[in-house]
């Protein structure tokens, strides 16, 4: 067997702005398998500043990675534990290798046509940018939106959302927020009593991750549902991620499989969420629609109908063709479209 990677840069069509600064850019790597006329292809979606294998080191680790796979693939797995991005890129090329066709990698009615409902995501910016981004995804028809907070002044975002909930009440409307830590443990109570009176679903990750204190405090008196997300990052430890959710108390926890460490640790923390009761959901974080396809088709076999966070493959100008296109506020698979199969099996050689 043949185990190869390279990289590509994805390029947003607009700049996309968190708490965390304005993104331009977005850094992936892909691996590809072949053996005889059987191909596969994963994507390693570090995410530059977030990603816990974002430090010195991560392609050579994918280069050695790649050296290993040609003999032995499937005993590499648990040993990149500490390697997210690198783990999901290989489970993603090792079940594509043996699929039936490299690119349908789980079978469910996603694949012959029914959608997976999404959230519009909706990037920060001035006020007019955000506004005109509602507008859009609304008249796309979403039913869920997930604004990016923590960039502008609060009472600005505050009346933005405010005004939002005025032109459409809950039941038409899901609204979700997500500060990516931007408020501190002192600004967050209040900050949540306020969003809270908007009827909204959910706050994700209100302050910075690895406050365990601060934020299981904020989880027990939180009027508005807190989802952790960051604070899931870098822990790998089944113990650890049960004192995690056993002190916090969260009321969801979200997946994005290129953090986590891909399919089998995001059914591992879904498993112990459910134990104690807590919600979840999946997002993408980023990926080209190679990742995107591999967590949405996973996804669609979850048997959950609250909208997910895999509406990001059109953000991009270059993004690698493929079946899957949103629309009503769903993620579709036209699979009258297929993959343009040179285009993938050419990326890496």
């Amino acid at each position: 067997m043949k185990a190869r990677y390279c990289s590509h840069i994805l390029s947003f069509k607009r700049p996309g702005g968190t708490s965390r600064g304005v993104l331009t850019q977005k850094e992936t790597h892909f691996i590809t398998l072949s053996r005889g006329e059987a191909f596969g292809i994963g994507e390693c979606g570090l995410f530059r500043g977030l990603s816990a294998d974002d430090r010195p080191g991560f392609e050579q680790r994918l280069a050695q990675v790649c050296r290993e796979a040609a003999t032995d693939p499937e005993s590499l797995l648990e040993g990149l534990r500490e390697w997210p991005s690198i783990r999901f890129g290989l489970e993603q090329a090792l079940r594509s290798l043996q699929a039936q066709h490299p690119m349908e990698l789980y079978s469910s009615a996603f694949l012959s046509g029914t959608p997976v409902p999404i959230n519009g995501l909706i990037w920060m910016g001035e006020p007019a940018f955000m506004q005109s981004q509602i507008e859009a995804r609304l008249a796309e028809g979403y039913r869920c939106l997930k604004l990016k907070i923590g960039a502008l002044d609060f009472d600005t975002e505050f009346r933005l959302l405010q005004g939002l909930r005025q032109r459409f009440p809950e039941e038409l409307l899901e609204l979700r927020v997500d500060a990516n830590g931007a408020f501190t443990p002192e600004q967050a109570p209040g900050r949540l009593e306020q969003l809270a009176a908007l009827g909204l679903h959910s706050i994700e990750q209100p302050i910075r991750a690895g406050q365990w204190a601060a934020m299981a405090a904020l989880c027990r008196e939180t009027p508005l549902p807190i989802a952790l997300d960051e604070e899931l990052i870098g822990v790998w430890d089944l113990t650890r991620q049960e004192a995690l959710l056993d002190e916090i108390r969260p009321q969801y926890i979200i997946l994005k499989p290129s953090l986590v460490g891909g399919w089998a640790a995001s059914e591992a923390w879904i498993r112990q969420a459910e134990a104690r009761g807590i919600g979840w959901w999946v997002t993408s974080a980023l990926e080209s629609n190679i990742g995107l396809n591999a967590i949405a088709q996973w996804t669609a076999t979850l048997k959950t109908d609250m909208p997910q966070g895999l509406g990001t493959g059109s953000l991009f100008t270059n993004n690698l063709d493929s079946p899957l296109r949103t629309g009503g506020g769903s993620l579709h698979y036209d699979g009258s479209q297929g993959w343009n199969m040179d285009q993938l099996m050419n990326l890496c050689i």
